[in-house]
C-alpha cells in the first residue's frame, strides 16, 4: 500500500482571533481530496497563553504549538517545524476555505510540476454573514515570473492576488526561508519572494472567505502607518528583485 501524502494546513493565531478556529475547523472537514491524499492542520499560536489552546479541536490531524511572540509571519514559519507534507496551504485563523478549495490547488500544481504555487479568487465575509467581491482578477491558469511584483508595484503596493490564498510546494517555502521577519505584509514578501523564483497559478473560483471583523490585524492603524508601510514595502521589493538578479529559480535545471 502507498504512502498516505499529506498537505499542511498552516494557521498563526493570537487570543483575539482563537473564537474563530472552530469555524476555520469545519470548513477544513469538508474539504475533499483525492483518494491517498490528507491534511495536517498545524496550529501555531503567536504567544504562550491560556485562551488558544480551548478552541484548538481535538483532532488527530490538528498539532497544536506555542512559542515566543513575533507576529504571524514567525508563528507560520515556526509552524514548518511540524510540516511533514508536500504541499503548505495558508489558512488564517480567522478565514475559511470554501468547498474545493484544497483539491483545486493541489491539482494546478500536480498537473503542473514546473508550477511552485497557486493562488485562487477571495471574497470578503461581512461581519453580517455576506460576502463581497472585487473586480481585477488576472486571467486563470499560469502566472509569470515577474508578473506580480511588477503588478504590485505599478498599482499602489497592491498585488493582483492575494497571499492568504497560497498553496506552495513545501520545498520551496523551505528554500526560501518561510515568510519575511515583518510587523505585516510578511505574506506579500512571500508571495513576490515566490513570483521572483517560480511561476504561479490562478483559479477564478472562490478559494478563500476573508473575513472582516473589528479585531483583524490588518484593520489596525499601525499597519497602516505610513513610514512603516513605506519602510515594509522597500524591504520587500528589495528581495524579490534581488532574488531576480541572482537567477535562482524554480524548478532547478542542470
Amino acid at each position: 500500500m502507498s504512502a498516505v501524502r499529506r498537505i499542511i494546513i498552516v494557521t498563526a493565531v493570537h487570543g483575539p482571533s482563537a473564537h474563530f478556529l472552530p469555524e476555520a475547523f469545519k470548513s477544513l472537514c469538508e474539504q475533499e481530496l483525492p483518494e491517498g491524499w490528507e491534511w495536517h492542520w498545524v496550529i501555531q499560536e503567536d504567544g504562550r497563553g491560556e485562551v488558544v489552546s480551548r478552541h484548538v479541536p481535538d483532532d488527530r490531524r490538528v498539532t497544536f504549538a506555542q512559542g515566543r511572540a513575533g507576529g504571524p509571519g514567525t508563528a507560520r514559519t515556526m509552524a514548518l517545524a511540524h510540516a511533514d507534507g508536500e504541499y503548505v496551504k495558508v489558512l488564517d485563523a480567522d478565514d475559511q476555505l470554501p468547498a474545493g478549495a484544497l483539491a483545486r490547488d493541489l491539482a494546478a500544481l500536480e498537473e503542473n510540476p514546473e508550477i511552485g504555487w497557486a493562488t485562487s479568487r477571495v471574497l470578503d465575509l461581512l461581519p453580517d454573514g455576506s460576502t463581497a467581491g472585487f473586480p481585477g482578477d488576472p486571467e486563470a491558469g499560469p502566472i509569470d515570473i515577474g508578473a506580480v511584483l511588477e503588478f504590485w508595484k505599478a498599482n499602489s503596493y497592491r498585488a493582483q492576488v492575494h497571499p492568504a490564498t497560497l498553496f506552495v510546494r513545501r520545498s520551496l517555502l523551505l528554500a526560501l526561508g518561510g515568510w519575511m521577519a515583518l510587523p505585516a505584509s510578511e505574506d506579500t514578501g512571500l508571495l513576490l519572494a515566490l513570483n521572483a523564483t517560480s511561476r504561479g497559478w490562478f483559479s477564478p473560483d472562490v478559494g478563500l472567505l476573508y473575513r472582516k471583523w473589528e479585531g483583524q490585524m490588518t484593520g489596525q492603524a499601525s499597519h497602516t502607518d505610513a513610514i512603516e508601510r513605506e519602510a515594509r514595502m522597500a524591504v520587500v521589493e528589495s528581495r524579490a528583485r534581488e532574488l531576480a538578479h541572482l537567477r535562482w529559480q524554480y524548478p532547478v535545471t542542470g
